[in-house]
C-alpha cells in the first residue's frame, strides 16, 4: 500500500511540474538596466517606478547609414531600447539597403525571424542544417513576408537599383546575431590558420588575409 502510495504522490508531483503554467505570472517585468544583477535575463524594475518610456521607443522612421562595406544597416528595438519588452519574448528591427548592399549570411540563436519588405526588391534565403545544407531562397517585393527558422544561417541581398527598407519581428527579446564572417575572421583571439585554412580548403595566405579585413 505504501509503495502504491509513493507511486501515485510521484506521479502527481511530476505532473504539475509537467503542467506548470509557463506564461508571465504578472503583467509585465521592465528591465532595471542599471542592475547589475546576474540572471537568465534582465532584474525586474520596481513596478512602482514604470513608465510609458519604458514601453516606448522612436526612431524607426528614420532611414539607417548604409555606408559601409555590406551596404546595409540594422536598427534593432530589443529590450536594450524597450525595457519593457523584458520577458515578453519578442523583439523588432528595420533594415536599410543601398542598391546592391547585403545584410551579410547570419544566424539568431535565440529567435525565428518574420521579416516584411517595405520598400525595394530583396532576394533572401536561408541554408537547412546539415547534411542536406539545401539553400531555400526567394525573390521579394513590396508587401512580401518570408520567415527564417531559428539558429539557421540566413540573407538579404538588395538585388534592386534603388534603396530597400525591411521591417522584421523575432520571436525573443534579446535573439542574438551571429555574423557568420566576423565569428570566423574575426574572433579575438584568432581561430588559427591552420583550422581555418584546412576547414575552407585553401591556403593560409587566403586566411590571413580575410582575417585581416575583420
Amino acid at each position: 500500500m505504501a509503495s502504491k502510495f509513493l507511486i501515485l504522490a510521484f506521479l502527481a508531483i511530476t505532473s504539475s511540474l509537467a503542467f506548470a503554467d509557463p506564461s508571465s505570472l504578472q503583467d509585465f517585468c521592465v528591465a532595471d538596466l542599471k542592475s547589475s544583477v546576474p540572471v537568465n535575463g534582465l532584474v525586474c524594475k520596481d513596478p512602482k517606478l514604470i513608465e510609458a518610456n519604458d514601453f516606448f521607443f522612436s526612431g524607426l522612421h528614420l532611414a539607417g547609414n548604409t555606408s559601409n562595406p555590406a551596404g546595409s544597416r540594422v536598427t534593432p528595438a530589443n529590450v536594450a531600447q524597450i525595457p519593457g519588452l523584458n520577458t515578453l519574448g519578442i523583439s523588432l528591427v528595420r533594415i536599410d539597403y543601398a542598391p546592391w548592399g547585403i545584410n551579410a549570411p547570419h544566424t539568431h540563436p535565440r529567435a525565428t525571424e518574420v521579416l516584411t519588405v517595405l520598400e525595394g526588391t530583396l532576394q533572401v534565403g536561408f541554408v537547412t542544417s546539415n547534411p542536406d545544407n539545401r539553400l531555400i531562397t526567394k525573390v521579394l517585393q513590396k508587401g512580401d513576408v518570408f520567415v527564417f527558422p531559428v539558429g539557421l544561417v540566413h540573407f538579404q541581398h538588395n538585388v534592386g537599383k534603388v534603396n530597400a527598407v525591411a521591417i522584421a519581428a523575432l520571436s525573443s527579446q534579446n535573439p542574438g546575431v551571429i555574423s557568420i564572417a566576423n565569428s570566423v575572421f574575426g574572433s579575438k583571439p584568432a581561430i588559427s590558420a591552420d583550422v581555418l585554412a584546412k576547414a575552407f580548403q585553401v591556403d593560409k595566405d587566403t586566411i590571413y588575409n580575410l582575417q585581416s579585413k575583420f
